[in-house]
């Protein structure tokens, strides 16, 4: 009878200290709907493997919230934005999910944050570049980018072809929310008349199989640089059109950084180093301290098998992942909770964050949910081996 006792107290004992673990060790979710299965794209990817690489480093560190492991959850929007309102409203019902990270495209986030201001969720932008994803009127607000935003981009883009000595430029825009977003940007550039003026501008759709038309008539207005609105697969086509003209007709483009988000160096083909091609960055891995890249690349490697920056596909989408997640990590300790309301609120006050972008005094303030700002950007080059450089690197 007594070793019936003994056993079954041991066992009760054993089933507490189970479920005790179990519950100290519960996850703390975060989500990612990004365009996953998009043909072309490794956006997604390149965010995704930046999440990843953060969570890796936190928990080995010891998790959140005296040690619960982060957890990452993906659903693919294929960049539509049906999928996109369907997968916030999934996540937000999740218990312990703390916060959504968005991947590239601006019209699908754009389409989601009426869902994401209904259900409370908080929304990190780590890509997405149209302003009204953050300016759009939340009241408290709920999303924060760490990212590019159009109205930094296209002045610096501007100034850009100003350095160049280009007195006209043509604007080349998608016909989406961010190319109008880019139009809006560079309107107010042109009205305070402080650079180049504005030679023309045209349009194009997602998927169109030629540009050259549009390419022929802004040079016709008179453009002698043009700036590119585009996705990989559109940035491409043009780039090829381009290279087979003379070379006396081959205008600067100077692209926004859809491009890079993509395989468009595999779609350019030799036809990228014909064109005077340049794209906006954030930031350039190549100009991270030796130290820091290090520890990065360690992690990468166990994870991935990449140990080289050049090997590091879509880089903003990775370090912008990758620092918010442990800005997040951060916030979501300084709350005590899961809670979206108090995470947002500590989001707020995170300070002296030393990340991949750069060092951060304070990511976030409750009147900016902006991470960056002009002084961040930087023009960047494809080298003929299809790795992208700061033109400050570039040999050519």
């Amino acid at each position: 009878m007594v070793l019936r006792f003994l056993f079954f107290l041991g066992l009760v004992l054993m089933l507490s200290l189970q479920t005790g673990m179990a519950g100290d060790k519960a996850p703390v979710l975060i989500g990612l709907d990004a365009e996953m299965g998009l043909a072309h794209s490794n956006s997604g990817q390149s965010i995704e493997k930046g999440i990843r690489t953060a969570i890796a480093e936190i928990n080995q560190a010891g998790g959140v919230l005296n040690g619960r492991p982060l957890q990452l959850l993906i659903k693919d929007n294929r960049s539509m934005p049906a999928r996109g309102i369907k997968n916030i409203r999934e996540f937000a019902s999740i218990p312990d999910l703390v916060a959504v990270f968005g991947g590239r495209f601006s019209p699908a986030v754009i389409e989601e944050l009426p869902v994401v201001k209904d259900t409370r969720t908080l929304f990190l932008a780590p890509w997405s570049a149209a302003d009204g994803i953050v300016d759009n009127g939340m009241v408290p607000n709920y999303v924060f980018r760490l990212s590019l935003r159009d109205g930094l981009a296209m002045p610096a883009m501007l100034e850009y072809a100003k350095k160049i000595k280009a007195r006209k430029v043509g604007l080349m825009l998608t016909n989406t929310a961010w190319g109008r977003s880019n139009l809006a940007a560079a309107e107010r550039y042109f009205a305070k008349g402080a650079g180049p003026s504005l030679a023309a501008t045209v349009w194009f759709n997602w998927q169109d199989t030629s540009l050259i038309d549009k390419y022929e008539a802004v040079v016709k207005a008179g453009a002698e640089a043009i700036i590119l609105v585009a996705n990989d697969d559109e940035g491409a086509v043009l780039v090829r059109e381009v290279a087979v003209l003379p070379p006396e007709r081959r205008l600067p483009i100077l692209s926004h950084w859809g491009v890079t988000g993509g395989d468009f160096v595999a779609q350019t083909g030799p036809a990228l180093q014909a064109v005077n091609f340049t794209v906006i960055q954030t930031f350039s891995l190549f100009h991270v301290a030796p130290d820091k890249i290090a520890d990065v690349l360690k992690t990468t490697e166990k994870l991935f098998g990449i140990h080289r920056v050049e090997d590091i596909q879509a880089p903003v989408g990775f370090a912008h992942a990758y620092d918010l997640t442990h800005i997040l990590a951060r916030a979501i300790d300084a709350a005590g909770t899961t809670n979206r309301s108090k995470v947002r609120e500590a989001l707020e006050k995170v300070e002296n964050y030393p990340g991949l972008v750069k060092t951060f005094r304070q990511p976030f303030t409750a009147e900016r949910h902006e991470a960056l700002g002009p002084e961040d950007l930087l023009m960047a080059r494809y080298r003929a081996d299809g790795v992208l450089v700061p033109i400050d690197m570039d040999k050519r």
